[in-house]
C-alpha cells in the first residue's frame, strides 16, 4: 500500500468526518469498496477493537486500518491523517477566533456542522447495526437476520438505560457472551 494514497485517503476522512470518530465509519465504508486491503467485515471487527481500547475511536480505527495496509508506518501515517486536519483548522481558527466569533456567517457554518455531524453518526450507526446483525449472502430473506446478535442487542440496550453500569462491564459482559455462543 502506497503511504501517500493512505495519507490522502485519512486526510480527507479527517477533514469531512465532522462529529467525532464514529462518523469516519461512512469513509472507511467507502475505502473497503474502493481498496482490496480492506473490507466491511474488517471495518467492522477494528470497530469493536477501537471502542474498547483507550483514546479516540477515529485515531484508533485509523490506526488499525493503517496497521493493517502497511504494517507500522501505515499505522502512524493513517493516524497522523486523521488528525492532521483538525490541527490545521484549529490553528487558523485560534488566530481569527476573537475577531469572527460573533460573525454571522461564521455562526451560521457551525450551526450547519451540526445536522451534518448527526447525518454522519446516524449513518455509522445504521451501518454498524447492518454489519452486526443483518447477513448478506443469507439464501432466503427470513435468514438475514441474525437472531443471537439481535437478542443480544436488546437485552444490553434494556440493561444499559435499566441498570446505568459502567460502559466497561458491558464492553467485558459481551466479549463472554461472545465467546460462550461462538459468536
Amino acid at each position: 500500500m502506497n503511504l501517500f494514497i493512505l495519507y490522502l485517503e485519512f486526510f480527507k476522512t479527517g477533514l469531512f468526518a465532522v462529529g467525532g470518530g464514529l462518523a469516519t465509519l461512512p469513509f472507511l465504508f467507502q475505502m473497503a469498496d474502493k481498496y482490496e486491503w480492506l473490507d466491511h467485515k474488517m471495518v467492522g471487527n477494528f470497530l469493536a477493537v477501537a471502542q474498547s481500547s483507550p483514546g479516540p475511536i477515529g485515531v484508533n480505527m485509523a490506526a488499525l486500518c493503517g496497521y493493517h495496509a502497511a504494517g507500522i508506518a501505515g499505522s502512524i501515517t493513517a493516524a497522523a491523517a486523521l488528525i492532521s486536519p483538525a490541527i490545521i483548522v484549529i490553528t487558523v481558527l485560534s488566530v481569527f477566533m476573537k475577531s469572527i466569533k460573533e460573525n454571522k456567517a461564521v455562526v451560521s457554518v457551525f450551526s450547519g456542522l451540526r445536522p451534518a455531524a448527526l447525518g454522519l453518526l446516524a449513518s455509522a450507526g445504521f451501518f454498524a447495526l447492518k454489519l452486526a446483525l443483518y447477513v448478506k449472502d443469507a439464501p432466503f430473506w427470513h435468514n438475514s437476520l441474525r437472531i443471537k446478535e439481535s437478542v443480544i442487542l436488546l437485552v444490553f440496550f434494556a440493561a444499559i438505560f435499566k441498570l446505568k453500569g459502567h460502559p466497561f462491564i458491558y464492553i467485558a459482559l459481551g466479549a463472554v457472551v461472545g465467546i460462550l455462543l461462538r459468536l
